[in-house]
């Protein structure tokens, strides 16, 4: 099970992942700058393919366009409905550079996108236009990274179904680099008190209007350089913190959530086993501790092939 669970340490990779990610964020504008706002911002993210990420269509006048890290080739690739194909070879090249390739392909695709010219959610962040410093693309690293999103992409997904209320789809935020769930118990929240750095707090406080419990997959960062599923509420239920997990499961102060390392279900002897249970773990400790309508809220498992059983 290991080849499937490939070894990913942030310390290894991370100049590649810090200009990856601004990287993906640069396409992510692009699609934010193409698409309609949708609830809780769901309109920008990037989702996983067969081959990489991608923006999945997006509209382009009377046309449909669409832009596609391909972590096998190694390109980043743009179709439009019209028939137009772009392409960028993705190799060590600076943000910069990457930043006037990848609206350059956008152009060739006839999308008009004008974007922020800053990252979000990055303290201390350069412009795209005029970071020289992160330029690194290790091949492999990035191929490891794709290949551990595709496991947790998948487990996500299987996760998702055994819930009847609004649930997300599975997306790849670009600003927080994470995959993520979400599950909404139905109720309203408190307002959030937002502080994201460059992330307008109207933006936050849009995407937490409503109570949730969310959980996904992040690979770490320079503050946390771990990989990890991660689990939290918003609003925290009283007790939350305290709720018994899956061994090798722990609540991470620092980051106001619980996390799974990514290194343990490697090690697991059965790691689909143990993030499912983790995940089950989680939500069930936010919704029974917020008392959410559970028995309306939940069913089994979704199957291939197998229609949802009615209750009656």
């Amino acid at each position: 099970m290991q080849d499937a669970w490939p070894v990913l340490v942030f310390e290894s990779w991370r100049d590649t992942a810090i200009t990856l990610q601004l990287w993906t964020q640069v396409v992510g504008k692009i699609r934010l700058a193409s698409t309609p706002w949708l609830n809780h911002s769901w309109q920008v993210p990037l989702y996983v393919t067969a081959r990489g990420l991608t923006t999945s269509p997006m509209p382009n006048g009377h046309e449909l366009a669409e832009i596609e890290f391909d972590f096998l080739a190694h390109k980043l690739v743009g179709r439009s409905s019209n028939g137009a194909v772009a392409e960028l070879a993705l190799g060590p090249m600076t943000v910069a550079d990457f930043f006037h390739a990848a609206l350059a392909l956008a152009g060739k695709l006839g999308l008009k996108a004008e974007i922020n010219p800053f990252p979000c959610e990055l303290p201390d962040a350069i412009a795209f236009a005029d970071d020289q410093l992160h330029r690194s693309y290790d091949a492999d690293a990035v191929h490891r990274f794709w290949r551990a999103l595709l496991q947790a992409d998948r487990l996500l997904k299987h996760f998702r179904t055994a819930f009847l209320g609004k649930a997300s789809p599975v997306h790849f935020f670009w600003g927080s680099f994470d995959l993520a769930v979400t599950r909404f118990s139905g109720r309203g929240a408190p307002l959030h008190p937002g502080g994201v750095p460059g992330l307008a707090d109207s933006v936050t406080q849009e995407a937490y209007s409503h109570e949730v419990s969310s959980a996904g997959f992040w690979p770490g960062s320079e503050s946390f350089p771990r990989a990890v599923f991660y689990s939290y509420a918003y609003p925290q239920p009283q007790g939350f913190a305290q709720a018994a997990m899956p061994a090798g499961a722990t609540y991470e102060t620092t980051l106001g959530e619980f996390i799974l390392p990514y290194d343990t279900v490697r090690a697991s002897a059965d790691p689909d086993a143990l993030v499912m249970d983790f995940l089950q773990a989680s939500y069930a400790a936010a919704a029974s501790l917020g008392r959410w309508d559970r028995a309306a809220l939940e069913c089994e498992l979704g199957q291939p092939d197998r229609p949802r059983r009615l209750a009656r």
